[in-house]
């Protein structure tokens, strides 16, 4: 655990003064991103806008954490791409859009020859109700329904989250990336869930993956 948290601080470190470099800290020991009962009770957490945000996923430790400065505040595990055949791509990006209930078009893979498009808020859609982009177009953070894959390289490539702490993320990132909304758009959106909704970051979040 040691070494985890050591190596997220060497990471915000290079991106920051040498005077604020410290070893990461939880403030709000809570914020686990395992408490929320809701898709509804995401989106009325109370979310504070951050320095230096940043998001940081251990592709090894199956865990995202969202940053401020050298401070983990919130941390969520996750599913991966599976190993040697869908690895997730491991770098610096950022994250600019998303997509509220997307819809979902099967890639031209073997994997998915015998899949069909699935139309936003379909039971058989395995985007969730958000996803966004950090690689386009083929790399996202997305919800899912299957959470027995969270922990574990499961994915074919893309990074999975529980559906309440994608919409936790992805409202932190709206908040803190320049396109915040009020309280009853995200309502509506989560209300109707068949009808997609496009959002861009004026200010893009910054994204490191370490495999």
């Amino acid at each position: 655990m040691r070494n985890k948290w050591v190596w997220i601080a060497a990471v915000l470190v290079a991106a920051a003064p040498a005077a604020e470099a410290q070893r990461p800290q939880r403030t709000v020991p809570r914020d686990t991103g395992l408490i929320l009962g809701s898709v509804e009770a995401a989106i009325r957490t109370p979310v504070r806008r951050m320095e230096n945000m940043a998001v940081v996923v251990d592709l090894s430790d199956r865990r995202l954490y969202v940053t401020s400065g050298n401070t983990v505040v919130r941390e969520y595990m996750v599913s991966v791409g599976e190993e040697g055949e869908f690895d997730t791509p491991d770098g610096q990006f950022t994250i600019q859009r998303m997509i509220w209930n997307p819809s979902w078009t099967p890639p031209p893979s073997a994997w998915a020859r015998d899949k069909k498009p699935e139309a936003p808020g379909s039971p058989g859609n395995p985007m969730g109700r958000v996803k966004m982009f950090f690689r386009e177009p083929d790399y996202y953070i997305h919800g899912t329904g299957l959470t027995s894959s969270l922990g574990n390289a499961r994915s074919h490539g893309c990074i999975r989250m529980r559906n309440i702490d994608a919409v936790e993320l992805a409202r932190i990132l709206m908040i803190n990336g320049g396109a915040d909304r009020p309280l009853e758009w995200y309502e509506q959106t989560l209300q109707n869930a068949t009808t997609s909704r496009n959002v861009t970051l004026t200010r893009p979040v910054t994204i490191r993956v370490r495999a």
